[in-house]
């Protein structure tokens, strides 16, 4: 474990400089919303042990972001009543700050910046925190750092942009090993003497007053936030993750490689919606599966080829899963930290354009609204279940979710009204949208990281394509459908 961060983990945005006068150091956290494995409150606590203060952690969740609703907000809420626990012993001031009104937080992250050192916060490309941070730098008078706990690779340890998920494992069978070692710690505040934070004083709070967990607090009925996407079942926090994990790798991990494409099986981890909100970390995740896996370096293979499998040198089943948290995941937030439309029809290949567009004016046989989509009125029943999976419970199973795309593709009267009904839906429902991993999965069906395909179809053109009947013959799925036919 280390505690100097990284380099290729940090930067600076903005020119202000540090306050070395200052009271204390905010840790503003926006991405990694958790108490462990996490670098940026990790330099957050060097940073104010280098200069003597003490540490504001501030949690801020707005109400105007992008699909703001409640699905979302309780999502997030959770982790803060999970974080408020854990940093109650602590020798810190957890400052967790819920909007209740649009912009009535503006000036909070300014005002408490005016007595700090300087602020460490998240880097997290893909949503709006990127935009936000860099708008705050241009008020901010003190220096502000971000710090990348995205994943197992640092984001910015490349200026490249992978293109298939094979060129870029195989960069990171080259790359990886050396930053395999660089684990952040399990709990950056065990054992850590930091100084008491100053009083804030009672205006401060009467303006922005810190968050309360009771029971009828916060009211999200009261918020102005989308009300009719309601909480799912999945609980969410980083205490829910850690048991999610625990449950995966107990219960559905040894028959991970066997079922996992199978949507009747629920064999699936459930901890993306976890890694999102930032309530877990790649790192711990990864280190939980090796050392149950009884997993060393020593068994990584010499020569990087882009292999799925082989190369880590571990189970059949660690190796599935490590292809889908490094590789696929992490491919993701490659596009979505190089590439400034990474979330736009022009980000596609340009073959993928190309074919899409010749074949734009095909004639189909249907074609659905952005409402028919949404509530599940099409004519295809394994469709229907999926879409509506989606909107009932925050996920959707990872092989449907291709399906799910390439039909919206087919029955929409363009390309680019299938990209953004998918993106709609997605980002709304989706307790995983919004985040680099599932604009990978939406972009996919249209030709990302794929190659050109023949046949050449109708609306398709050269796009890998799927059917319900295909799917059917090669995953079970009747209890599926007749499970969700009924909700």
């Amino acid at each position: 474990m280390i505690r100097q961060i990284p380099s290729s983990r940090l930067r600076t945005i903005g020119n202000a400089p540090i306050n070395h006068d200052g009271d204390y150091v905010v840790y503003w956290m926006v991405g990694a919303r958790r108490s462990h494995y996490n670098f940026a409150l990790q330099h957050a606590v060097e940073r104010a042990k280098e200069n003597n203060v003490g540490l504001i952690i501030f949690e801020p969740l707005r109400v105007d972001y992008p699909w703001a609703s409640e699905r979302h907000h309780h999502a997030i809420i959770a982790g803060m009543r999970d974080n408020a626990k854990a940093f109650e012993p602590s020798p810190v001031l957890y400052y967790p700050y819920i909007e209740s009104l649009q912009g009535e937080g503006r000036g909070l992250l300014a005002s408490l910046a005016k007595r700090a050192c300087l602020v460490v916060s998240d880097d997290t490309p893909g949503f709006f925190q990127p935009r936000m941070q860099q708008a705050a730098s241009d008020k901010l008078l003190v220096q502000l750092e971000v710090v990348d706990g995205n994943g197992i690779y640092p984001i910015r340890e490349t200026e490249r942009i992978f293109t298939t998920a094979a060129s870029f494992r195989r960069h990171l069978q080259k790359e990886l090993p050396e930053h395999l070692a660089c684990v952040p710690l399990k709990n950056p505040l065990s054992k850590v003497v930091l100084r008491p934070v100053p009083t804030l004083g009672e205006a401060h709070f009467r303006r922005w007053p810190k968050a309360t967990f009771d029971d009828n607090a916060p009211r999200l009925a009261t918020l102005p936030i989308d009300h009719t996407i309601g909480a799912v079942a999945l609980p969410s926090g980083p205490v829910a993750a850690r048991k999610a994990l625990k449950q995966f790798l107990a219960e559905r991990y040894p028959d991970y490689v066997e079922k996992r494409n199978q949507p009747e099986a629920e064999c699936q981890s459930y901890l993306s919606p976890h890694l999102h909100f930032g309530h877990i970390s790649s790192h711990e995740i990864f280190v939980t599966l090796m050392k149950q896996d009884g997993w060393t370096p020593e068994r990584l293979a010499e020569t990087a080829n882009g292999s799925r499998n082989g190369w880590w040198g571990a189970s059949e089943a660690a190796e599935a899963f490590l292809d889908q948290l490094i590789t696929w995941r992490e491919i993701g937030f490659n596009m979505a930290s190089l590439h400034p439309r990474f979330n736009e029809f022009h980000s596609l290949p340009a073959w993928a354009q190309k074919t899409l567009e010749e074949h734009e004016s095909d004639v189909r046989e249907f074609q659905y609204n952005l409402e028919a989509f949404e509530f599940s009125n099409t004519h295809d029943p394994l469709w229907n279940a999926a879409q509506t999976q989606l909107r009932t419970e925050g996920i959707m199973h990872n092989y449907l979710r291709m399906l799910w795309g390439k039909k919206i593709l087919e029955w929409s009267p363009t390309p680019r009204a299938a990209l953004a009904t998918m993106l709609e839906l997605n980002n709304k429902y989706a307790l995983d949208g919004r985040d680099p991993n599932s604009y990978s999965g939406i972009f996919w069906t249209l030709g990302r990281y794929d190659r050109a395909w023949g046949p050449e179809r109708p609306i398709f053109g050269k796009i890998r394509y799927m059917s319900s009947d295909n799917t059917a013959r090669k995953v079970r799925v009747r209890n599926y459908i007749e499970k969700y036919s009924h909700v």
